[in-house]
């Protein structure tokens, strides 16, 4: 929008190791003397500094109550985060301990745990593990009698990386039932603004915003400006191409504030004033010499807007339009700008006086490919909702701006307090809520505004409010629970819930063989053992949460063919991957 204040308000398979090699020795717990067992180790997704691997134990000893498993690395790989274990490392040294609930391993047992890690030149498997200080040099053998020893993903019990086949305790009524035949709106991305008058993201910071590893956000759409003074375009070019190469099917808007002033009938950048009809030619020439500037540069501009908030006049760049302007603009207009798809209008609160007149004329209509839109009050005037027109004309809906940090006061420095009880709630409460609602008016795109700012999703190292230049921020962790698992062309499915799963807030999307649950629990009470039901069997379930103490942190999970069982905690956002 503009200088906005408060107020405007791979899977890599390694696959199974039978190891022979001298064992780590380490203190063994009272009861659990294991004298036979075998590893597999198998990375499940790796990408450019980091990978998640699967670990599954066998037992072929007797019983164990309790268990440590240790191995080294040979290539400096460093464990990052781990679920249905507590993972410790020294050095080149690992050590996974059980948790509470999956101590217990039978005769010809098995127990399962994850973790992610960090990589750098080469990632190979670990030469040997042991189990309880034996060595793990065993091969399964068939078990003499039943186990009578709980499994290591009993139906209450975590197992966020299950085989294919997982044992589980029979089917129970799900809560949240999962239905991929009724299908909605396509993801186009989830996104933010470089910024627009200032200085340009750094290589790092684009990486942080748009790459897909460790601590990494996901962002899929980048939006930057236009300036008037061509002289000006080559400041976002580095930024943009990071985005484009670095990013995963990242999209670029490009949205003007004004036309050059002598173009305008106030002669000025500010203030509003129309762009001048006899200079309707000029400013598509301008908007396509820009778009293929770009292009020459490397950078696919992919939509265009004629306008950022034609509704709003303030005293830095800005120019006025009316929606009949906008439609005949971009009728006679249109179609000059090449390489690119136009939008229209953003208006401050998705006003649709400035996008029906577009939409009801078939010559404006075909020279568009977007309806674009502003956050700011659009829920107060009753429009976060289904657009119909847009939908009968199949223009897709973004959500391109929105702003908002009431929490701050007078300004604090709370941004840089990750566990701050303010910020969580203004996030928690007010962004990801909007997020949700827009997915359930059937908008394809969430456009926030600055990506590095105090207030957003990476610091932008300003002392007064305690961030770190380029360093997450709770926000931006809480964003990546949709931008970074809800990617590009995905489409978003119906559900049902229960009376227990009430309290959430739900959307599920398809993609990429996937089925993906993003769940708000704004309530303060845990909704545990929640059973997530769909139509095919799962092979893989992941579960990230953020909350006030917790940044997309891995959590447990547990599989039965098609039900998937999770708990989502109070006042948290979480992402449910389920491969199928």
């Amino acid at each position: 929008m503009k200088r906005k204040r408060a107020s405007r308000a791979a899977m890599v398979a390694v696959g199974s190791v039978v190891l022979a090699s001298a064992a780590v020795a380490v203190a063994l717990p009272v009861a659990a003397a294991a004298v036979g067992c075998s590893v597999k180790y198998a990375v499940s997704s790796q990408w450019q500094d980091g990978f998640g691997a699967d670990v599954t134990v066998t037992n072929l000893g007797d019983p164990v109550t309790s268990w440590t498993l240790t191995w080294s690395y040979s290539a400096g790989q460093t464990v990052t985060q781990s679920w249905n274990a507590t993972l410790t490392q020294s050095g080149a040294a690992v050590t996974a301990k059980n948790m509470s609930y999956n101590g217990s391993i039978a005769t010809n047992g098995t127990t399962s745990f994850g973790f992610n890690a960090s990589w750098a030149g080469s990632n190979p498997a670990p030469a040997a593990f042991a189990l309880n200080g034996v060595a793990c040099t065993g091969i399964p053998v068939p078990s003499t009698s039943p186990s009578t020893s709980p499994s290591a993903s009993p139906s209450t019990g975590p197992s966020p990386s299950p085989s294919t086949s997982p044992s589980t305790p029979p089917s129970t009524t799900p809560d949240i039932t999962v239905n991929s035949a009724s299908r909605y709106q396509t993801i186009d991305g989830f996104g933010a603004a470089v910024s627009i008058w200032g200085s340009a993201w750094s290589t790092a910071e684009t990486q942080t915003l748009v790459g897909l590893g460790q601590n990494q956000l996901g962002l899929s759409i980048v939006r930057t400006g236009i300036s008037p003074v061509s002289g000006e375009w080559s400041t976002q070019v580095n930024a943009l191409k990071t985005a484009k190469s670095y990013g995963a099917g990242v999209k670029i808007i490009a949205s003007p504030w004004t036309a050059p002033a002598a173009w305008k009938t106030n002669n000025s950048r500010v203030n509003g004033g129309k762009l001048k009809t006899d200079y309707y030619d000029d400013y598509a020439n301008h908007l396509n010499s820009y778009v293929q500037y770009m292009r020459g540069q490397g950078v696919t501009i992919d939509v265009t807007s004629v306008q950022n908030e034609p509704d709003w006049h303030p005293d830095y760049d800005s120019m006025d339009w009316s929606g009949t302007e906008l439609k005949n603009f971009v009728c006679a207009q249109g179609a000059k700008v090449l390489n690119s798809k136009l939008m229209v209008a953003e208006a401050v609160n998705l006003n649709y006086g400035y996008t029906d007149p577009t939409l009801n004329d078939a010559c404006a209509r075909n020279n568009i490919g977007y309806i674009g839109g502003h956050l700011y009050g659009t829920e107060d005037s009753g429009r976060l909702k289904p657009y119909a027109l847009a939908s009968l004309y199949n223009k897709p809906v973004w959500m391109t701006e929105w702003n908002f940090h009431e929490a701050d006061g007078s300004g604090s420095n709370i941004w840089g307090n990750p566990a701050n009880q303010a910020v969580w709630n203004e996030t928690l409460d007010d962004i990801m809520r909007t997020v949700h609602k827009s997915m359930e008016s059937n908008w394809n795109a969430y456009i926030w505004w600055y990506g590095k700012r105090y207030y957003s999703f990476i610091g932008d190292g300003e002392a007064a409010y305690g961030t770190t230049a380029g360093a997450p921020l709770k926000r931006g962790y809480a964003f990546s629970q949709y931008a970074k698992y809800v990617r590009p062309g995905y489409q978003r499915i119906a559900l049902t819930k229960s009376s227990k799963a009430a309290p959430l807030e739900v959307t599920a999307y398809q993609g990429d063989g996937k089925i993906t649950l993003v769940i708000l629990n704004r309530s303060n009470s845990a909704v545990n053992n929640a059973v997530v039901q769909v139509p095919q069997n799962v092979t893989r379930a992941e579960h990230y949460l953020t909350s006030q103490n917790a940044n997309a942190a891995g959590q447990p999970t547990s599989v039965n063919g098609g039900q998937v069982t999770v708990s989502v905690g109070a006042r948290s956002i979480s992402t449910v991957v389920l491969t199928l």
